[in-house]
């Protein structure tokens, strides 16, 4: 079997991990040793992207790569994907291809357009110029044929357990329908199973938009959550007022609007979504804390 490590092996990498250990042998970078990927015969080598003396372990050990690590949450730029690729870089052998999870805020604010891959990246937000730089990296690094780079840009990630209703108990207000944006969503299950079969398909330096069907506006999003959980709607604002008494956090989302295109992930990656739109995914999400 081939080698796979993962960096960054949170709750969407963990989702693919089951799968995956069918036909790799894995091995993850974490800060601390997990007992959850011991307990899966995960092999684990302990560094920290802040830290490049911790990462020489790195170097010719893998065939392929899902790489899922945030940037900083501070500064311009991701060092972190720097270090990676510099670690990475010092081995014998290469990794043959890099699967980056990224996020669809590169695009920036599109004013409520269809949005495909093809489109500019106008990075607004800190956040997101950070993710840019990580796909600016990563992008030089396999255009000089060394290895073979997928980007998957997801946009707002959700699942039973990773649910917004938080929001809702706060009653923290949405936009009103005239104003509104829309938003993006992918279950977590369905992001986890694209990063599998990126690893087998796709072309170099190809991104994709990994997200459902659904084009709701955000504040369908919530109602359709509070309905569905027995929550009271979130009360409606114009702009000016959002952006007054919201947090910078929450504003920063609520003011891009985009509806994105999808269909590069069907044809190219085959991907068939186990959750196609927010209705489904909000249905068994509900179905299952009943049962619970």
């Amino acid at each position: 079997m081939r080698n796979l490590l993962i960096v960054g092996c949170g709750d969407v990498v963990r989702r693919a991990l089951p799968v995956l250990l069918q036909r790799w042998r894995i091995i993850a970078l974490v800060r601390h040793r997990d007992a959850f990927l011991d307990a899966l015969g995960v092999r684990q080598i302990v560094g920290d992207l802040d830290q490049p003396q911790t990462l020489h372990r790195l170097a010719g050990i893998a065939d392929a790569v899902i790489h899922s690590a945030p940037p900083p949450g501070t500064g311009n730029g991701d060092p972190r994907t720097r270090r990676l690729i510099a670690a990475l870089k010092r081995g014998k052998t290469l990794p043959r291809r890099l699967v980056y999870i990224s996020t669809t805020g590169v695009y920036g604010d599109c004013a409520g357009d269809w949005v495909p891959e093809s489109r500019p990246r106008r990075a607004k937000s800190p956040r997101a110029t950070r993710r840019v730089d990580a796909e600016q990296q990563l992008r030089a690094w396999g255009a000089g044929g060394h290895c073979q780079m997928g980007i998957l840009r997801a946009p707002g990630i959700y699942a039973a357990d990773r649910l917004p209703l938080e929001r809702l108990h706060k009653g923290l207000p949405l936009l009103h329908a005239s104003e509104d944006s829309h938003t993006n969503h992918i279950h977590a299950d369905d992001l986890a199973r694209a990063c599998i079969v990126a690893l087998h398909r796709g072309g170099n330096c190809r991104s994709y938009n990994i997200c459902d069907d659904s084009t709701l506006p955000m504040g369908e999003w919530f109602d359709l959550l509070a309905d569905s959980f027995g929550l009271a709607r979130s009360p409606r604002v114009s702009r000016a007022e959002a952006e007054r008494v919201l947090p910078a956090m929450q504003w920063s989302f609520m003011r891009e609007s985009r509806r994105l295109l999808n269909v590069r992930m069907k044809r190219e990656l085959k991907l068939q979504l186990r959750y196609p739109t927010v209705v489904d995914g909000v249905h068994a999400a509900r179905k299952s804390s009943c049962s619970g």
